[in-house]
Parts: structure tokens; C-alpha cells; sequence
């Protein structure tokens, strides 16, 4: 197992705080701006979490953008999504981000195509999340799903994703179960605004062996919050954020959304296992943000 590489892993499992960033690979082929972005970063963070055609927009491919951000020196995490492939070219796909050196996956079930920008896409959907991390199990141990030896096998290291409060109590035990079951070790959170829903959960998630990184999304402007308030189901921004973003007005919007980022990062890192900073077109603001938030 390569150690140096292997950050993110390493990290969680000596129980240090973790810290992984989004980033959303480029609509086209330019990753100047993206990579510049990026080489700040390197050796602050643990991991940079590779988005794979999120909110069903075309994108570049996340295996490629993945490898491109381990040869500055990040541990990749390659989201992979059921969205758009089938049980045959996700496992390929998972073999080849092998072969170029990426060793975490974060599995996503992916939105549905009509909410992205080719409407007309058909979805595939032959596997749910649950289904591709049993999978990735298998590949671990040397097999694939249709139980064929494989000349060499896998080392990754699974992470899940979980929404808070979108589900009911029960409903939301069933689904961290089954993907504790399937093999995830990490677990992803939807975007936190408030510490009391989110400690409620941390207690529930405690009966897990599973580590938790807290979902740190930076707020942009006011219309963005409400935008979610309204449409992303298990995310609700409080209102007290929003009127606060107001009262500085859209020239210093961003700013208040970085101050927020950074207080709640202060708030929830004694309950949890690290944070995933979700920063959109601020990314140039990230080491501002682990600056402030003291993380190193």
C-alpha cells in the first residue's frame, strides 16, 4: 500500500482530522485555471474529491481530471455515479482508475438526466450505489461481479454518501446499514448549516465503524442559498445565514459565505471525523478558508 499516496486513507484511519475538497472537472478540455487552483493546496489537504458529471451537466471525465490532480501530488477520491454506465463499464472504468494510481471512490447513485443539460440522455441506473460498492468489494478481493477471477485486483477505499434529514429515522439507518454492509468506510455528508441536526446524527452514526466527513458547501450569494432552500431536498440554510449575506450586499456576498464556511468548520470538527469543503466558483477561496478555520 503506497502510504504517500494514500492521504486520505491514512489519515482516518490513525483518527486525525480530515480534510477533502470538491472540484468539479472542467466543460471542455481547459484545466489551466483548475490546476493553478489546485497547487495551492497540495500537502494542506487529504484528499480532492473529483466530481462525475454532477447535477447530470456533462462534464470532462472524472478518471482523467483524477489522475491529472494525483500528478500534482493530491490523493484523488473519483466519485463514480450509476447514472451513465452499466455494471460492465463501471467496473472498467474502476480497473483503469486503478491502473493510474487512484485509491479512493466515493459512490453516488447520480440525479436523474432531466435535471441536467442533455435532457434527452436515457439513464442506465443497472446498479444502485449500495450495488457498486458491493462490487468494489469484490474487486478488492481479486473477483468481478460475475464472480471471474482477475488477473490482479483493487485496493480501494470506499466512501458513501448520506443526506440528513431526507429521510425518516428508520429509512435512514436501512440505507447507512446496507452501505456499512457493502464495505463503505467513509461516509459523506449532504451540506451541514446547523451543529444540532448534524450531532444528532453524528449519535446515530457513532453505532458505525465508519468515519464521517461533514459537507462544508461555501454559500456564493444570497439568491444561490435560497435557490437551494427550495429545491435541494435535505438542505435547508437558515434563514439568520440568508438575511446576514443580505445585510452586506452582493458586492461582499462571497465574504459572508466564506465566514460561514469557516465558523461552521470551527463548530463541527469536535464531532466528527473531518470536513468536505464544497466550494463552487470560489475555490480560489480554500486556503483562505482552512487558514481561518485553523486546520493547518
Amino acid at each position: 500500500m503506497d502510504y504517500g499516496r494514500q492521504t486520505l486513507e491514512r489519515t482516518l484511519e490513525q483518527g486525525a482530522f480530515a480534510i477533502t475538497v470538491e472540484v468539479n472537472p472542467p466543460k471542455g478540455t481547459n484545466v489551466t485555471n483548475l490546476l493553478e487552483t489546485l497547487k495551492a493546496l497540495v500537502g494542506r489537504v487529504h484528499g480532492m474529491n473529483v466530481t462525475d458529471n454532477t447535477a447530470a451537466i456533462m462534464r470532462a471525465s472524472s478518471v482523467a481530471v483524477s489522475r491529472l490532480i494525483y500528478e500534482q501530488g493530491h490523493d484523488p477520491v473519483l466519485q463514480i455515479t450509476c447514472r451513465d454506465r452499466n455494471r460492465i463499464g463501471i467496473q472498467s472504468d474502476l480497473l483503469g482508475a486503478h491502473l493510474l494510481g487512484i485509491r479512493n471512490v466515493l459512490c453516488l447513485t447520480g440525479d436523474s438526466p432531466k435535471v441536467g443539460d442533455h435532457k434527452e440522455a436515457k439513464p442506465v441506473y443497472d446498479m444502485d450505489s449500495v450495488q457498486v460498492m458491493r462490487t468494489i468489494a469484490l474487486l478488492n478481493q481479486g473477483q468481478d461481479m460475475a464472480g471471474k477471477s482477475l488477473d490482479g485486483g483493487t485496493d480501494f477505499f470506499i466512501g458513501a454518501a448520506s443526506a440528513l434529514g431526507a429521510d425518516s429515522h428508520d429509512i435512514m439507518h436501512q440505507k447507512l446499514k446496507a452501505k456499512v454492509d457493502a464495505g463503505a468506510r467513509f461516509f459523506q455528508t449532504q451540506a451541514v448549516f446547523s451543529l444540532d441536526p448534524f450531532q444528532n446524527f453524528m449519535n446515530e452514526m457513532r453505532a458505525y465503524p465508519s468515519k464521517v466527513l461533514a459537507g462544508v458547501l461555501v454559500l456564493r450569494s444570497v439568491k444561490m442559498a435560497e435557490y437551494m432552500n427550495a429545491n435541494i431536498p435535505g438542505i435547508d440554510v437558515p434563514e439568520e445565514l440568508i438575511s446576514e449575506m443580505k445585510k452586506a450586499g452582493e458586492a461582499h456576498e462571497a465574504d459572508v459565505g466564506v465566514d460561514i464556511a469557516v465558523h461552521l468548520i470551527k463548530s463541527l470538527r469536535p464531532c466528527c471525523d473531518g470536513v468536505h469543503i464544497m466550494p463552487g466558483r470560489l475555490g480560489n477561496r480554500v486556503p483562505e478558508i482552512i487558514r481561518k478555520a485553523d486546520l493547518n
